[in-house]
């Protein structure tokens, strides 16, 4: 049976016009059947963030969020779940409606939808085996999520690589609210090339070709020692994609997980959680792979 009651949802951030969010849920809107139901794309920057909460009445779901409101938006909300709160990310906001409290009946509840990403996305890598050895590259916010995925998988005590430890205080705080205990050096080629070569599971938070250096140091390892990358690799980026490092690390024979699977994973967590509704993984997968071509 199909529904008709409208409802909205909405990513926002700044900028926020590549987001592919709107395709994943809409796919997923029209494969449930909730014809009612409208997502939308606002630029919103953290000075008109407040006005544009402000502004959502009883009929919104939720909003899915970029960069740079994920920090922004923590001391706007009713509520912060507690993986959110120790990450210090929020991607995701709930509405509901609570006759009179929050907001004009609305209230508000932030959660987090990339460690569920980062999770997933490495299993489809890993299958069932466990993560004893975990390496992060980065030390952004994605790297708090990353901590905890790779916990979740096993390995509270991954090594962290940044390219200075004075930028990385949010970092820390966030290490100390999780209770997980990482190592934090600095990039090294030695050093960083062993890690990724030795390691079950290595995140790439880095920015867009940040990590392409990495790429040549780790085929010259390899090419030199005859070892060669035994885990799996995520590296969230997906435009380009694949990634310089992700296409060396699969020449090495090893498995290289794209950014995209993470972003249709958090996006399904996101649609299971505005819906009520498990969500319809395949057509949202689907709908993805066109939209990337």
């Amino acid at each position: 049976m199909r529904t008709t009651t409208i409802r909205r949802a909405a990513v926002l951030g700044h900028p926020v016009a590549h987001s592919l969010s709107p395709v994943l849920h809409t796919a997923a809107y029209r494969a449930l059947g909730l014809d009612g139901w409208e997502y939308g794309v606002h630029d919103v920057t953290e000075d008109t963030l407040p006005g544009f909460l402000r502004g959502l009445d009883e009929h919104w779901a939720g909003l899915s969020l970029t960069m740079p409101l994920k920090h922004a938006i923590i001391g706007l909300l009713d509520h912060v779940e507690p993986l959110a709160e120790a990450v210090g990310a929020v991607n995701t906001v709930l509405f509901s409606v609570a006759g009179g409290a929050g907001r004009g009946g609305v209230t508000t509840m932030g959660t987090n939808t990339d460690v569920h990403g980062i999770v997933a996305a490495l299993r489809e890598g890993l299958g069932t085996r466990r993560v004893t050895d975990a390496v992060i590259l980065g030390g952004g916010a994605t790297a708090a999520s990353a901590l905890a995925a790779v916990a979740e998988l096993g390995c509270a005590s991954p090594r962290v690589f940044v390219r200075s430890l004075d930028r990385i205080g949010p970092l820390r705080e966030a290490v100390a609210r999780m209770g997980v205990s990482p190592s934090f050096e600095v990039f090294d080629e030695r050093a960083t090339t062993s890690a990724l070569a030795t390691a079950d599971a290595v995140v790439s938070t880095t920015p867009k070709y940040a990590a392409d250096v990495w790429a040549p140091l780790l085929t010259g390892l390899s090419t030199g020692s005859g070892e060669k990358p035994r885990g799996v690799l995520l590296d969230v980026v997906y435009d380009p994609r694949p990634t310089v490092l992700q296409s060396a690390w699969a020449a090495l024979g090893a498995d290289a997980v794209g950014g995209e699977r993470m972003l249709l994973h958090q996006a399904a967590e996101q649609v299971r959680l505005m819906t009520g509704r498990p969500a319809p993984l395949g057509a949202m997968d689907e709908a993805l792979r066109a939209a990337l071509g």
